[in-house]
């Protein structure tokens, strides 16, 4: 019997059914909406069976067949991910699929030339990156849809083993003619009268809350955004300054506002940017593989600016 469905198919499939939707199984995967409804009408039309009620306004919902075949296509994917365990252990080669998730806030600066570097050393291995927040990183650990993660090591669960790879300390970022831009350090009681542009992510939130909360303060948020580079162009633009920890390679927002950098100094903690898995998911070669390629990469390459500090 010749198969004439792939197992890519099948992730599409999966993917659909899991978020109810094509638009969400397209963010989900890195694939465009129109692969991904190319993919389940040929499996529809492979096996001649409706999968999917589609809704216009209520996206798709999974006929009872559909449903059926969600769950052997669960079991199909997950046998095909042991299958190439089995092999990489077998073989001893570094092989087979690698599915890195990345806090979307350092993606951008990171990720690509980490891939492209373990790609050209393994080139046996297919990674494929999602970026994401903290609370989807930690979600799709658990239902095995990505192997591992590079994040910040805010509220890492018990059961999973965090990787650090180095470390950055918190500063305040403003335009050069903020009131405090002349400092060489500034303190949160310093800033926190000033208007402050908040990146509104779960988990980062609660950290940099933290560092008002430590003094019995409260910041003066104005603006809120989810997207880093948006951030820095608000602050460019005079909108308020800002915490973070990562530090651009250059000191320029994205519409090209020149921005000041300025240490934080009292009760703030740095953060680690590290690995994060399951506990025991480093025991096969290709994660094992990427882990102590990331140790190296952070070492020997400029990616982070020089408000960095490596660990060992």
């Amino acid at each position: 019997m010749t198969l004439r469905f792939t197992l890519r198919q099948l992730e599409y499939f999966v993917a659909v059914g899991e978020e109810g939707s094509i638009a969400k199984a397209s963010e989900r995967v890195n694939v465009s909406s129109p692969s991904i409804s190319a993919a389940v009408t040929q499996l529809e039309d492979e096996f001649d069976i409706p999968l999917f009620v589609r809704k216009h306004a209520h996206g798709l919902t999974l006929t009872q067949a559909g449903r059926q075949f969600m769950v052997q296509a669960q079991r199909v994917l997950h046998e095909a991910d042991a299958m190439y365990k089995l092999a990489t252990k077998i073989s001893g080669n570094v092989q087979g699929p690698l599915r890195v998730g990345c806090l979307l806030t350092f993606a951008q600066m990171l990720v690509p030339g980490l891939r492209r570097a373990f790609e050209e050393q393994f080139p046996l291995v297919q990674v494929k990156q999602y970026e994401l927040d903290q609370l989807d990183i930690f979600d799709r650990l658990r239902q095995a849809e990505i192997d591992l993660a590079l994040t910040y090591d805010l509220d890492i669960p018990s059961d999973f083993k965090f990787v650090p790879l180095f470390e950055l300390p918190p500063f305040a970022m403003m335009n050069e003619t903020h009131s405090l831009a002349h400092l060489s350090a500034v303190s949160i009681d310093e800033l926190q009268e000033y208007p402050m542009v908040m990146l509104n992510l779960p988990h980062s939130v609660d950290y940099f809350l933290s560092f008002f909360t430590a003094i019995g303060v409260e910041p003066n948020i104005m603006e809120r955004t989810r997207d880093m580079a948006v951030l820095r162009s608000l602050v460019a633009n005079g909108f308020g300054y800002s915490i973070a920890n990562l530090r651009p390679l250059n000191d320029l927002s994205p519409d090209g506002r020149p921005l000041k950098f300025i240490p934080l100094t009292g009760p703030v903690r740095s953060l680690n940017i590290g690995i994060v898995m399951i506990d025991g998911a480093d025991h096969t070669l290709t994660v094992d593989a990427f882990v102590q390629h990331c140790r190296t990469y952070v070492q020997t390459s400029e990616i982070v600016g020089a408000n960095s500090k490596r660990n060992s």
